[in-house]
């Protein structure tokens, strides 16, 4: 008997850290396997290299490409397109991970500043790394401390995240308001959310802080939220 739980012990030791354990923490647990997955879309395409220990490691994430897909600002910001250029012509893609919308963001918006943000630094070398090799020297990357220049208030046109939802609701709604605050005039927080992980309670939660929540989609278990903040009332 004494064998077997010895056993167990060492297999138990040895067994990968679940995702939700290490994709968050600044530096994951689990060792360095690399590959690389594939984003398509109907604008764009490129390889991205990924990693053990950081999210959706192995192909790319249905949430993150539904929310590229129903991207407001793709065709409102596009040339002789229907949308006006915002004040500010930055954007910020957090919880960036190896770069998949922040990657695509640059090539949608080459005269734009994309802020790729994390707090996982085996994240944060990948969406470098991605970036260098697609050329896309508009991307800058880091954590959220090393971005004066997007944690000014009304420095950000718009904040895109697939965001981290197991890192529990009150850490969640402390990194939306930071950024939330950061947003100029105009801006918007564009967020994709499974159902079965509270996007219907976020929608609420978003709802209470005096933002205006629209769904602009609802597909494959995931629905993707935009906030605008609701017009001030005279006191």
């Amino acid at each position: 008997m004494a064998d077997a739980r010895e056993q167990h012990r060492r297999h138990r030791a040895t067994d990968p850290v679940p995702a939700a354990q290490h994709y968050f923490t600044p530096e994951p647990a689990v060792p360095s396997a690399p590959r690389r997955v594939e984003l398509v879309l109907p604008d764009t395409r490129f390889d991205l290299e990924t990693d053990r220990g950081v999210f959706s490691p192995n192909r790319i994430d249905a949430g993150t490409k539904l929310l590229l897909l129903e991207d407001p600002l793709r065709d409102e910001l596009s040339p002789g397109g229907p949308g006006r250029e915002p004040a500010s012509r930055t954007f910020v893609d957090l919880g960036c991970g190896y770069g998949a919308i922040a990657l695509t963001l640059a090539r949608r918006h080459p005269d734009a500043t994309i802020w790729a943000v994390d707090v996982n630094e085996r994240a944060l070398a990948l969406c470098r790394a991605n970036a260098a090799a697609l050329g896309l020297a508009n991307v800058v990357v880091g954590r959220e401390d090393e971005l004066p220049a997007a944690g000014a208030t009304g420095a950000v046109s718009a904040v895109y995240s697939n965001p981290p939802i197991r890192v529990g609701k009150a850490a969640l709604q402390g990194l939306l308001d930071r950024w939330a605050a950061r947003l100029a005039p105009g801006g918007r927080l564009l967020l994709v959310v499974r159902r079965d992980l509270g996007a219907e309670s976020l929608e609420r939660w978003l709802a209470e802080r005096g933002w205006a929540p629209a769904r602009l989609a609802a597909r494959a278990g995931y629905r993707v939220l935009q906030a605008r903040p609701c017009p001030s009332e005279a006191p």
